[in-house]
């Protein structure tokens, strides 16, 4: 028996989604509620998966199914496809199991040639929409179908515009129209050598080529890439029956979510156009109405509008994004599929449909992404004076020069260069400049452009253009329409605002998406605080965490006071990684490092210099303690190598060189001691543990500072749990010969202050492969935890510098070597065997041993995941991807299943 490549809308429900596409799944599950759907089938993901495998080329059999569920709708509508009386026309659309909106092709009006054109004239009593409809198929199918510029076609109808005087298409006459159709033909023979196709199947067998080919073309692509899509998922193609919102002042057309995807607000938002086909809401060509005008335009329409997204909603328990249209009074549902949102939105609707009885709190989480997290920290303009717009720059009081006004599509802040193209944005992105691409409209093919950007602004489009629904979903500040508004227009590579204020390619500029306002020059911005609604799902991504991951949880890596503080509202649970040499670099201890390391054939001197460190050392330690709230701190002890708290040798040479100094001078004496300790290579040289062990003043001051510092806090009636970390350990003898260091500390310190630290750990980091091969005879030895060094751990084992990897990365990943870039998400199946390793054999030795991971990687989603089912029980990031990283450690346990 044949495989089934085709499923009508009777036929299909949510559930198969994977195999219908999104789009398909939810107009099949649509048409099963009771919604009103104009009909349509479904040619399926797995035909596109073989289509592609194949050359391009359709799997057996499929056109025939193709040709059979054509004629079983054509015999449901009483029409044919191509009839020259009354001609069926459908739409063929894509629809992956993923949303990917705008990023695959469409072709509407499919079906119309010289002969239907007139017959649908006739039949709808409107010539006029009749042959817009058919100019506007010349244009789609040419473009979609046939891979020419969509330019072409558009230059022909602003040239006819403006002959006649007109600032809209809907003000051209029938003449008009016909006469643009007769331009459109003759330009496509031009442009192919062949006349447009007059046959619908031709028509329809190359549309469906040309969506299924689509997937691959470089937009989606992107996109994927951009938000982690698989490549081989594939997409549907969804033939449907077309409904016209074009046909006349009863007839409109528009895309709405159920509620704000802004801000979250539970009212029902979009835009519709009269008289329109919806690609001319979303692509910008008109300036939309807001929807609550529908309620006074057609009040009917509304009401109906209304009831089936109460319907929608209550029936997938999420915000849906719905596009519909009104044909001469009647009301039909095209699409919907779950709305993209920003952060501050996502948190507010997941928040209140729990409130709402809708969804329980696990599904709240489940819903929040680690991205929205992100956005829902978007920035803001820093003002001095809000009402009077000023800011403060260089220490003066200045006021921000507005130069236009939009409509708010994405909230938040951003500053950059001007660039008017997405190529250029993205080049400008590249090379490390912040930028905002200033666009007339934007389209799918500027998704790169767009993602690479702080911010963006165009000229036209409204709250649901292609420009605000791709800006909300990736958490960029976008204000659209801007020309539209205030009268602001782009002239080559110039934007000309309100009172003629000019802002030039390259020149920077400020957008504030909450007010929709745009500024000359570069205003000051700071980081937003997480919304109530968000704290409050974090709150319960810790429960479940916690609870069920038992006892999974996220500390931070913070070196200084405020960071901790920072980390700590924000929920850490404690310091997974103090690094202390950070502390060496402040400029009034920066000269004692550098006596100590020159007096290293004079041990007394040496260990003088060492211990000078001490009270700042202690001081900073002090201070953090007080913040930690009683949660655990590991402090690591000195890590690189001695080389980098020394200047730099060429500018030492060069100082010597042009003030003649002596041989015997300070200069000199730190220019050969730069030689004596340049090492090939540095990072697998003399630091951590064996700089520690060579110099032992230096872990006898730091381990002093940090129990003194402990001592004291603990004096203060405040709880204080100290962890002592050993850095670089590759042999069990090293980790044993520190930690007696240690101890002995600990014993003086205790014995001198009379305070009894019973909270207190020693333990040491998995960076070095031999480790955590050893893993077992080091946790038997009186280790207490273990971190994972991540980033040095991929290092090593990997074979890759991470200070030169950046040459070849890009590479690697575009070979398909790489996945992704291995500093930034964990190796799983190269480097994570020897992370999980570790934790097997550390954990079976010892199993009052905590393990956890302090490097970037401890912020990452898919890191965390992995950590989370390896075992580790913590991971520690920097402070500002705490949020971040408490939610997608609820996800990993929601993802895997709780811990037995």
């Amino acid at each position: 028996m044949a495989k089934k490549y085709v499923y009508s809308f009777d036929e299909g429900k949510t559930e198969m989604k994977n195999l219908l596409g999104g789009k398909g799944a939810n107009l099949a599950e649509m048409t099963t509620l009771g919604v009103p759907v104009p009909p349509g089938f479904i040619i399926t993901t797995e035909n596109c998966i073989d289509y592609l495998a194949n050359n391009n080329t359709f799997p057996k059999g499929t056109m025939d199914q193709v040709k059979k569920a054509l004629e079983d709708l054509e015999v449901k509508m009483g029409k044919k496809l191509g009839d020259h009386s009354d001609p069926l026309l459908v739409s063929v659309r894509s629809g992956a199991r993923v949303s990917m909106p705008g990023m695959m092709d469409t072709v509407l009006n499919l079906g119309l040639n010289d002969m239907a054109v007139i017959g649908l004239a006739k039949i709808a009593e409107d010539e006029r929409f009749a042959y817009d409809s058919y100019r506007r198929f010349i244009m789609m199918f040419s473009d979609v179908v046939k891979y020419q510029e969509r330019k072409k076609f558009d230059e022909l109808l602003e040239k006819m515009k403006e002959e006649r005087g007109v600032k809209d298409d809907i003000e051209l006459s029938n003449a008009d129209l016909k006469e643009l159709v007769l331009q459109y033909k003759k330009l496509y023979k031009e442009l192919l050598g062949e006349e447009f196709p007059q046959d619908p199947m031709i028509q329809l067998e190359d549309s469906i080529h040309a969506v299924f080919s689509s997937w691959n073309n470089e937009r989606a692509i992107n996109y994927r890439n951009h938000e982690g899509i698989p490549h081989d998922y594939g997409t549907a193609v969804n033939v449907q029956v077309m409904v016209y919102g074009n046909l006349g002042q009863t007839s409109a057309t528009g895309v709405a979510f159920t509620r704000n995807p802004s801000d979250g607000k539970k009212e029902r938002f979009g835009e519709y156009l009269i008289q329109a086909q919806g690609e001319d809401v979303v692509a910008g060509i008109r300036t939309p109405t807001p929807i609550a005008q529908l309620k006074k335009d057609m009040p009917k329409m509304y009401k109906q509008f209304d009831a089936l997204c109460e319907k929608l909603e209550k029936h997938y328990k999420d915000v849906q994004d719905v596009e519909f249209t009104i044909q001469q009074g009647k009301f039909y549902m095209l699409q919907t599929r779950t709305g993209k949102r920003t952060g501050v939105a996502a948190a507010k609707i997941a928040f209140d449909l729990v409130k709402e009885g809708m969804i329980d709190k696990r599904t709240a989480v489940s819903r929040v992404t680690p991205r929205d997290v992100e956005n829902t920290l978007f920035p803001q303009i820093v003002w001095k004076n809000s009402k009077q717009k000023t800011v403060m720059i260089d220490g003066k009081e200045v006021k921000a020069v507005s130069f236009a006004k939009g409509l708010p599509a994405s909230p938040g802040a951003a500053a950059g260069i001007a660039m008017f193209s997405a190529d250029k944005a993205k080049a400008a992105a590249d090379e490390g400049k912040a930028v905002i691409l200033v666009s007339e409209e934007t389209t799918p093919e500027d998704f790169h452009g767009m993602a690479a950007s702080e911010g963006i602004i165009t000229a036209r489009g409204g709250m649901t253009s292609h420009a605000a629904v791709v800006s909300r979903q990736i958490g960029t500040t976008c204000i659209a329409g801007a020309g539209d508004v205030s009268g602001m227009h782009i002239f080559g590579l110039s934007l000309i605002g309100t009172n003629d204020i000019e802002v030039k390619e390259g020149d920077w500029m400020t957008l504030d998406g909450f007010e929709a306002i745009a500024y000359k020059g570069k205003l000051p911005l700071k980081q937003s605080d997480l919304s109530d609604q968000m704290k409050t799902i974090l709150k319960w991504a810790d429960e479940i965490a916690l609870k069920e991951g038992k006892g999974f949880h996220v500390r931070t890596n913070a070196d200084k006071p405020d960071q901790t503080k920072v980390a700590m509202d924000f929920g850490a649970l404690g310091i997974g990684l103090t690094r202390t040499e950070h502390m060496f670099m402040e400029k009034d201890r920066l000269p004692i490092v550098q006596k100590m390391i020159l007096a290293r054939d004079k041990p007394e001197e040496r260990r003088k210099h060492a211990f000078d460190l001490l009270p700042f050392q202690r001081g900073d330690f002090e201070g953090i303690f007080r913040e930690a709230k009683g949660f655990p701190v590991i402090i690591r002890l000195i890590d690189p190598p001695l080389h980098e708290f020394l200047p730099d040798e060429i500018e030492l040479l060069e100082k010597i060189w042009e003030e003649k100094l002596p041989v015997d001078s300070e200069e000199a004496k730190l220019l050969r001691e730069i030689r004596n300790l340049k090492e090939s290579n540095p990072m697998m040289g003399f630091r951590g543990v064996r700089l520690c062990l060579g110099i032992p003043e230096l872990i006898e001051m730091q381990s002093r500072a940090i129990l003194e510092a402990a001592s004291n806090v603990q004096k203060e009636g405040k709880v204080v749990y100290p962890e002592i970390m050993v850095p670089v350990v590759g042999f069990v003898k090293e980790f044993e010969l520190a930690k007696d260091i240690i101890l002995r500390v600990k014993g003086e310190v205790e014995k001198e202050s009379g305070v009894k630290l019973t909270k207190f750990k020693i333990g040491t980091m998995i960076e070095v492969p031999r480790a955590a091969l050893l893993a077992d005879q080091i946790a038997s030895v009186g280790c207490d935890f273990m971190s994972a060094g991540t980033n040095d751990l991929t290092q090593m084992a990997a074979g890759f510098s991470r200070d030169d990897a950046g040459k070849f990365i890009g590479l690697y990943i575009d070979l398909g070597i790489l996945e992704e870039d291995p500093f930034v998400s964990i190796d799983q199946e190269g480097v994570g065997q020897f992370l999980a390793m570790a934790v097997e054999k550390a954990k079976s030795a010892n199993t009052e041993l905590e393990f956890g991971i302090c490097g970037e990687h401890g912020g990452d989603p898919k890191s965390i995941d992995f950590c989370y089912r390896i075992g580790l029980d913590y991971v520690s990031c920097s402070p500002l991807r705490v949020p971040v990283a408490r939610l997608a450690a609820a996800h990993s346990v929601l993802n895997n299943g709780p811990r037995s």
